[in-house]
């Protein structure tokens, strides 16, 4: 019953949204939202003490977006609720990288999209990769809340669940390292979407900036449902079918940190948007990094011969896993949380080699 009702209220928001399309200052939010205060606030999920182990694979259907603190301050954050179990989940940690279908888990071929910047908008919203259950926040510097002074964006902004761009690996096309965050992706369709949202989106291809010597991924992708999406299969329809399109993106990306007194942007590449298959390689390399991230590290650090099942084992085991990803000053999930989603980690890495072999094939 309670699953009816969650997709009945995603069938209104996407009515809702079709409206709103020609009039993007009077877009609605397009799911419910809770809003609380932070004092005495108590969170639950995440691995943060009360989790509770996630009982089925985690759908974009399932989740509310919660939010809390006072409206535009350093405080808001936008956390994400299993409509399902009630309990509060990470939108990097938690939420599996490939969308799937709800009642039997099976993969459906797109990528979970998590909304932070909804097009027209031009709040510096991100994931607050350095916080318990990962909450969307907005950016500050010196205090003071951040806004794309260049003004609003042009399309849906935000990033792919369970990947990172690792500081340490260099891909052997680009030569530098990552920027230490998840892999971003703009969102090309029509509708608007919220911060908190998440579509299941196609990918189509992939752009590489550099940011102050940085290597910063830019995936284009669509959402499945948008009326685009039957017609763009990769990159070059993009170019074909909406000429000029991939040309703003790019010039976005070079332009924006200008009006704060910033050099351009520059990409690799030779500026080149790189086709589906090439983008898919790029999401497989950032899936396996934050694999490493949070369940591999605590062997890097020369743990291997410890005995992990004792109890001196775990604790050495967990020490060096905080030691590892305090260099990174990340927060990633507790060594108990992780074994719960270790199974859609392997359904992740087995829909993403049959899309990248698809990919090469078309």
């Amino acid at each position: 019953e309670m699953r009816r009702s969650v997709q009945l209220l995603v069938g209104c928001g996407l009515l809702m949204a079709g409206e709103a399309a020609v009039m993007p200052s009077a877009a609605p939010a397009l799911i419910p939202t809770i809003r609380t205060t932070m004092v005495g606030m108590k969170l639950r999920g995440g691995g943060e003490g009360e989790k509770k182990e996630i009982k089925r694979v985690l759908s974009h259907e399932d989740i509310n977006t919660e939010t809390h603190g006072e409206a535009d301050t350093l405080d808001t954050r936008f956390f994400a609720k299993d409509a399902i179990e009630g309990e509060h989940r990470s939108l990097w940690h938690d939420l599996p990288l490939f969308e799937s279908d709800p009642n039997t888990g099976t993969p459906s071929g797109s990528l979970n999209f998590v909304c932070e910047i909804p097009k027209w908008t031009r709040k510096k919203y991100e994931l607050a990769t350095k916080e318990a259950l990962n909450p969307i926040k907005q950016d500050e510097k010196k205090g003071q809340l951040r806004s794309f002074k260049k003004g609003d964006i042009y399309f849906n902004y935000g990033c792919f669940p369970r990947t990172w761009e690792d500081p340490d690996y260099a891909h052997p096309d680009v030569k530098v390292g990552g920027d230490n965050d998840p892999l971003d992706v703009c969102e090309i369709g029509l509708r608007q979407i919220q911060t908190g949202k998440v579509r299941p989106v196609k990918v189509l291809g992939i752009l590489c900036m550099i940011d102050e010597g940085e290597a910063d991924w830019k995936v284009v992708a669509i959402d499945r449902e948008d009326p685009w999406a039957d017609k763009l299969k990769d990159i070059d329809d993009v170019q074909r079918l909406i000429p000029g399109l991939l040309e703003a993106i790019r010039e976005w990306f070079r332009t924006y940190k200008i009006p704060d007194g910033k050099p351009a942007n520059e990409f690799a590449l030779g500026e080149q948007f790189m086709n589906r298959a090439y983008a898919l390689g790029v999401v497989h390399e950032t899936h396996r990094a934050w694999a490493r991230l949070v369940q591999g590290t605590a062997e890097k650090e020369g743990l291997e011969a410890t005995q992990v099942d004792s109890p001196a084992g775990e604790e050495a085991k967990a020490a060096g896993k905080k030691k590892f990803t305090m260099k990174r000053n990340l927060s990633v999930p507790a060594l108990d949380a992780l074994k719960q989603v270790e199974g859609s980690m392997l359904r992740d890495e087995a829909a993403l080699a049959e899309a990248m072999a698809k990919a090469k094939v078309e």
